[in-house]
């Protein structure tokens, strides 16, 4: 198969991939407990006669497969409907200051858990049974299973109420200053502990795929032969090892590049950052149909074409995968 028809194929599987999640996606949203008009029953006013009327106008008193219907020819438009509680466009409130704060938040701590996990898995291999690497495997370990919420809790706590280093919340201060530079100052005062919860939490993933995947590349017969060449330490690690190791690694940098746009909602709930992660929740919070379905569905398109991307790019990096038989 030349790399024409694999391109094809794998974009063909991506669509009907892409076709099946949303439909789960759109039938799993509708058999959540709770409707998207029972707020309105908090109003004394509101009357059951009035309840129906909000349910016609929001189109859920229409058979699900007329809704599917409907949802799938405006998704294929580019039309994502409106908001049931924002009352604005689905596309506006997702691509809006929200993606941007959540691109800033999520792709800083992605970069640096990369960086830094990478770093120190190369570094943990090299020095595999040392002393040193098993304190990287414990930090790693410890930071890899703690809960994202119990740690963005514990340094609110220490940083924020105990020392008051840090604010408890948000994205910038009420009271900031009108020039650009305090607002910078301000936002990155609000984004330290978010960006030093996530990447701590991504670190140790990142760590234990690089010592693992590395610790296998050093025992091959290339390395050893490079070695017994004389070559330095560092030359062996960073033009046979890492370049070799590059293949697994890949796909785990994609999928976490693809999660840059999808938020945190844990930690942005818990810190009050307003990205998707807490548009994310507040539409599941409110049944709100329409945005859940968008958020759904970029969610989707991100992870899947990063997944196609890696597969192409697989070809590319390493002769030895094959695009198939035939």
């Amino acid at each position: 198969m030349s790399l024409k028809e694999y391109v094809l194929r794998r974009s063909l599987e991506t669509i009907a991939t892409f076709f099946i999640l949303i439909t789960i996606g759109f039938f799993l949203f509708r058999v959540m407990p709770g409707d998207p008009t029972a707020i309105l029953l908090l109003n004394p006013h509101i009357t059951p006669e009035a309840r129906e009327i909000l349910r016609r106008q929001l189109g859920l008193n229409k058979p699900l497969h007329i809704q599917y219907f409907y949802y799938i020819k405006n998704f294929i438009m580019g039309e994502f409907g409106y908001s049931f509680y924002g009352g604005r466009p689905v596309i506006k409130l997702i691509f809006s200051y929200r993606l941007i704060n959540t691109i800033v938040l999520v792709g800083s701590s992605t970069i640096l858990a990369i960086i830094f996990g990478v770093l120190l898995g190369a570094l943990a291999a090299l020095r595999r049974t040392s002393r040193l690497d098993i304190l990287l495997l414990v930090f790693s370990l410890t930071f890899n299973s703690m809960p994202s919420f119990w740690l963005s809790m514990l340094l609110l706590l220490i940083f924020g109420v105990y020392f008051g280093l840090f604010p408890l919340g948000g994205t910038v201060s009420i009271n900031v200053g009108n020039d650009i530079i305090s607002y910078i100052m301000d936002y990155l005062w609000h984004i330290t502990l978010p960006v030093i919860v996530l990447t701590l939490i991504q670190i140790g993933y990142n760590f234990l795929i690089a010592r693992t995947v590395l610790i296998d590349v050093l025992t091959e017969n290339f390395i050893l032969t490079a070695r017994a060449k004389g070559l330095p330490e560092r030359l062996v690690l960073l033009r046979h090892a890492l370049k070799n190791a590059m293949l697994p690694l890949i796909t785990i940098i994609a999928l976490q590049l693809a999660g840059i746009f999808t938020g945190a909602m844990i930690t942005e709930t818990v810190f009050s950052w307003d990205g998707l992660g807490t548009l994310l929740y507040e539409a599941v919070d409110m049944r709100d149909y329409p945005l859940l379905q968008g958020l759904y569905a970029i969610i989707t398109i991100v992870f899947l074409i990063a997944n196609y991307v890696t597969d192409i790019l697989y070809a590319f990096i390493d002769p030895r995968v094959r695009y198939g038989s035939g």
